[in-house]
């Protein structure tokens, strides 16, 4: 199986984690009679994290679907993903990189947030809500877990892109193109210039 294929699956793994964490905590709600008559609806609307952890999953979700499709153009190409110009393999890495940080980051607030209504804060007089609202808690608990398998899931996706892109520099010069790379686009731009030319 090539590097390209293993790349497909793990960003659809991916995207399925990140799409059933975002619904698992968008879709999560309780309600509950907390004094005789009043009602109370737990949802993920009233921790900023969690509303912030839906729309950074969607968003990586949306922007690793884009990505599959670059994968799908490579494999059922004849193109040699070498061909590809140096340029694209930076942008890409760049971008899984800040993916993975952001949806790291977003699991990471939304865990924090959790524990202070798993927990509470006494000196701050606020209360815990999870001793009350078990199955929200529950449901969000396990939306948190999956987020972070599909941090690492990303983390292995980031490193497939790294080692795309740094299999392109010479290993005993630093960030220096290996030469056949450089023979190859060389050709391949001779090769636009002179059919621009014919075509005029």
């Amino acid at each position: 199986m090539d590097i390209v294929r293993v790349e497909f699956l793990l960003r659809l793994l991916a995207i399925l984690l990140l799409v059933l964490t975002a619904c698992l905590v968008g879709f999560d709600s309780q309600t509950k009679v907390v004094f005789l008559t009043v009602q109370i609806k737990a949802n993920f609307k009233y921790l900023g994290a969690l509303s912030v952890l839906v729309w950074i999953d969607a968003a990586a979700a949306i922007y690793n679907v884009l990505q599959l499709l670059r994968c799908f153009l490579i494999a059922t190409s004849k193109v040699d993903i070498k061909q590809i110009s140096h340029k694209n393999y930076w942008f890409f890495f760049l971008l899984d990189q800040v993916v993975v940080y952001i949806v790291f980051a977003a699991n990471s607030a939304a865990i924090e947030a959790s524990a202070i209504a798993l927990i509470g804060i006494k000196s701050l007089q606020w209360m815990k809500i999870c001793n009350r609202f078990t199955r929200f808690c529950i449901q969000i608990g396990a939306a948190l877990i999956l987020g972070y398998i599909a941090v690492l899931i990303l983390f292995l996706v980031s490193s497939i892109s790294a080692f795309q892109l740094f299999r392109l520099y010479s290993p005993k010069h630093f960030l220096k193109l290996k030469t056949k790379l450089i023979d190859d686009s060389y050709v391949v731009h001779q090769n636009v210039l002179q059919n621009d030319l014919q075509n005029n």
